[in-house]
């Protein structure tokens, strides 16, 4: 038995400055790793094309059981963005014009992956994201 995941897109209209989403995950005998949670060449940017680069504005997020979940972007070396502990949290980068990732090469997608897995473990963490052209 796998694990059940579900993604809920909050914000659909294309082109947007901003793509947000709520991802759902609740662990029977699988951890993630790298897997793919937001696939970059799939939205659209303001000038009608796929957006250069994705900056996390913000984020939200409820975990509990794992040790962690780290979100990170996609590149020849993926680039570490954030890594969640358990618990009840918020952050807010918008400020300084979100996380961005400076790596070169790879897809730029939105990658998770969970620690310290166990029967039970979930999260449920919702992504702002700030599309650029």
């Amino acid at each position: 038995m796998a694990a059940t995941v579900a993604t809920h897109v909050l914000q659909t209209q294309e082109p947007a400055k901003y793509y947000a989403a709520t991802f759902l995950n609740v662990y029977v005998d699988a951890a993630e790793t790298n897997v793919v949670k937001v696939d970059k060449s799939t939205l659209t940017g303001h000038d009608g094309t796929e957006p250069t680069m994705l900056a996390i504005e913000k984020v939200q997020w409820s975990i509990g059981g794992y040790t962690s979940v780290k979100i990170s972007f996609d590149h020849t070396t993926d680039i570490n963005a954030l890594t969640l502990a358990p618990g009840v949290g918020e952050m807010d980068f918008s400020a300084f014009g979100g996380l961005q990732a400076t790596g070169s090469g790879g897809t730029g997608d939105i990658l998770f992956t969970t620690a310290g897995t166990t029967a039970t473990n979930n999260y449920q963490i919702t992504l702002l994201l700030r599309k650029i052209d």
